[in-house]
């Protein structure tokens, strides 16, 4: 499902030209989980946002299923992201003007999926936010709104889901339940689950 070859990443700073991934290889099967670990600083977050094509290799090629999206404009990758690509983040990402419903539902309706109402409150309710619908994100705690993130990004039910340290700005109970939450969705919908994080325990999961 995910095929890396040869990936380089680099910037270019007053002191010249900075490699922030390099030599990366992998596979990672359909439906398989993975965990991206290391220090803060690393490139975990950055080769993060390469394989989900919300950034371009300086070299190598990167495969989400028959797609080479290194060889996709940003169009095609906005495409490529919105049909087979779900994405949990460390700070949520939930629009401040929508509810928590709207915020699920968004997503489906640029897809053009059938009843977006009914599936976005589906996985609300698989979330437990069933009586959290109406609210806006500043009336919901950080828990809440990593639950509304990851309902949206169950909801469009994508082949491959990708989540950069959905704990991090949870206290360590809240946390806990979160990743439960993430790992029970994921394998009621057989997605490829790819999770960076600095926790070697939650790694080990």
């Amino acid at each position: 499902m995910i095929r890396v070859t040869n990936l380089l990443k680099k910037v270019s700073t007053s002191d010249g030209e900075l490699e922030i991934v390099k030599d990366i290889n992998l596979h990672i099967p359909a439906g398989a989980t993975a965990a991206i670990v290391g220090a803060s600083g690393s490139g975990k977050s950055t080769l993060l946002g390469l394989l989900a094509g919300m950034d371009v290799v300086s070299e190598g090629e990167i495969w989400l299923g028959c797609e080479n999206i290194t060889l996709l404009n940003e169009d095609e990758r906005a495409r490529v992201r919105l049909e087979k690509v779900g994405f949990v983040f460390q700070s949520f990402q939930l629009l401040p003007t929508l509810t928590a419903l709207e915020n699920v539902m968004l997503p489906l309706e640029l897809r053009g999926l059938p009843n977006p109402e009914n599936l976005a409150e589906h996985f609300l309710n698989e979330v437990g936010l069933q009586q959290r619908l109406s609210h806006y994100p500043t009336t919901l705690s950080g828990g809440e709104q990593q639950r509304v993130a990851i309902a949206r990004a169950f909801a469009g039910k994508p082949n491959i889901l990708f989540a950069d340290e959905p704990t991090g700005n949870l206290d360590t109970r809240t946390g806990e339940r979160i990743v439960d939450l993430l790992f029970l969705l994921n394998r009621q919908n057989s997605a490829t689950l790819v999770l960076v994080t600095h926790d070697i325990e939650l790694a080990k999961r």
